[in-house]
């Protein structure tokens, strides 16, 4: 199984949503996909306590959750966390494909992979759109910085 975490950015966006779904695959029953998921919720580096305010609290969820985004050179880091652990998980996942990426590689790649590993069957209507939400985020994010720099989408 994947053991990465967050993205280094160095392994190109589509290898690493291969990978995710082809872990996903090896993974039996829902239960054992739930696990998973818990346990990249884990190995999520600890989200730095300045986000941890109702500034960044990422409203519509479940549970709580917080996303922040800084934009670094030439690519976006993202900051998140929540206090349940499938969310922590399920933040886990969309960390390790679009933070520190560039705005065009995050635009360019839709998040057609938690489609694919059966995640929107299997989490309730509250999860999924917290899940939705974050990605919105994303993508807001990436959308912002490519403004900001004068660039256009590639």
């Amino acid at each position: 199984m994947t053991q990465v975490v967050q993205s280094t950015g160095e392994r190109p966006i589509g290898e690493t949503i291969s990978r995710i779904i082809e872990d996903f695959d090896l993974l039996g029953d829902w239960e054992q996909r739930y696990r998973h998921v818990i346990d990249l919720g884990r190995r999520l580096p600890a989200m730095p306590e300045r986000f941890r305010t109702e500034a960044f609290r990422l409203r519509g969820c479940q549970s709580r959750a917080w996303f922040a985004a800084e934009a670094g050179a030439g690519h976006l880091r993202f900051f998140a966390g929540s206090e349940a652990a499938i969310v922590h998980g399920l933040i886990a996942n969309l960390l390790s494909v679009y933070d520190r990426r560039s705005p065009n590689e995050i635009l360019a790649a839709p998040p057609d992979f938690l489609k694919a590993i059966g995640l929107h069957d299997h989490l309730s209507p509250a999860r999924s759109n917290g899940l939705h939400m974050m990605m919105a985020r994303i993508q807001s994010a990436a959308r912002a910085a490519l403004f900001q720099s004068g660039q256009t989408r590639q």
